[in-house]
């Protein structure tokens, strides 16, 4: 087997899943490896992990694990509606734009409605006229609304923002998802606990984010509204998401939550994203494309700069506004931020003036 160079291992910034496993959550799987125990989640570890989750919300949920966003996503969503029933998203949401048309898929045909947004935030506003634009049988029926917290550009919504979505949700009838795909990293940034921004502000169902948290892989949805939760394990058990060993699934949970790593995880990373604004601040040339407000930077540049600084061995993408997005881990390394601002650096200030 041919050794990986040592070059291929070098911390980069393009996506938080390029992360390892965190400590907690490898030393509880090592634990669940320990001895045979039942199968298909009717094992200690999966009880524990849900418990663990009640205990964190501060209230009865229901708790499902499955392998990844896009099926927590869309079998949450699923949930929600009927092969009729429209949802409403940002149009910069995962959902719209990067689950390869699974919510439409696993709903049997529920349609995403778009609402324009430059930071990838839904408003109020924006909500009502999608829900209210048609009202005649010919047009998908609105039936929930899904926000990401926090959002695909870095933005975090206020608890004041989480209000006003929920009430105008309740108004209309709408059922409120929260796609938490970096929710720890929006606790961390908001200083709240995770029944504040969830439950207790009128989200009906969440699916909590593991694996750029610091876990290898499972995502968990959190149900706070129970009677959505109906056959919710039939529905993981056909598209393929109830694990037989589902306790390596549930076990890091149990390690994340118990110990706090998953709160620490998501403000390290938080705090790296700062770092790293903050020393590129004066680069000339550069600059923020959007407030940071969680574990990522989205910085403008000419397309010379930012082919220099690919041309040194950085990875970052450009699929969000043609802003290059750098995403910091629970891992990140200061050093590995500063050599990337050094870099940065040296491409601004080689390049052609605009």
């Amino acid at each position: 087997m041919a050794e990986i160079a040592e070059k291929d291992l070098h911390q980069q910034f393009a996506s938080d899943n390029y992360a390892g496993v965190c400590p907690e959550a490898w030393a509880a799987m090592e634990n669940a490896n320990r001895g045979h125990v039942t199968s298909y989640g009717d094992d200690p570890w999966t009880a524990k992990a849900a418990d663990a989750f009640r205990s964190l919300f501060e209230t009865d949920c229901e708790v499902y694990f499955v392998f990844n966003g896009t099926a927590a996503n869309s079998l949450a969503l699923a949930s929600l509606c009927q092969s009729y029933h429209s949802v409403i998203c940002s149009d910069q949401s995962h959902v719209e734009t990067d689950e390869c048309g699974a919510p439409e898929f696993f709903s049997n045909g529920s349609k995403l409605l778009a609402a324009a947004s430059a930071d990838g935030k839904l408003s109020p506003a924006s909500i009502r006229e999608l829900a209210t634009k048609r009202h005649d049988i010919h047009y998908p029926k609105p039936r929930a609304v899904t926000i990401t917290q926090s959002t695909e550009t870095g933005r975090v919504y206020a608890l004041k923002d989480l209000d006003a979505i929920a009430e105008e949700c309740k108004a209309l009838g709408l059922s409120l998802h929260m796609d938490g795909a970096r929710f720890a990293n929006a606790c961390a940034s908001l200083g709240c606990s995770p029944a504040e921004m969830t439950w207790k502000r009128g989200v009906d169902v969440l699916c909590f984010g593991g694996a750029k948290n610091g876990m290898a892989v499972g995502e968990a949805v959190l149900f706070f509204d129970r009677a959505l939760a109906t056959d919710f394990d039939y529905r993981c058990k056909q598209a393929g998401q109830l694990a037989s060993k589902m306790r390596f699934l549930s076990a890091p949970w149990v390690g994340m939550l118990e110990s706090g790593a998953w709160l620490r995880n998501a403000e390290h990373a938080n705090r790296c994203a700062q770092q790293f604004a903050l020393l590129i601040t004066s680069i000339p040339g550069v600059k923020l494309a959007q407030p940071v407000e969680a574990n990522a930077v989205f910085i403008e540049a000419s397309q010379e700069i930012l082919s220099a600084l690919r041309a040194r061995g950085w990875s970052f993408y450009t699929f969000i506004g043609g802003a290059a997005r750098f995403m910091f881990a629970w891992d990140t390394d200061p050093r590995r931020i500063e050599a990337l601002s050094h870099d940065l650096f040296e491409c601004a200030t080689a390049a052609k003036p605009v």
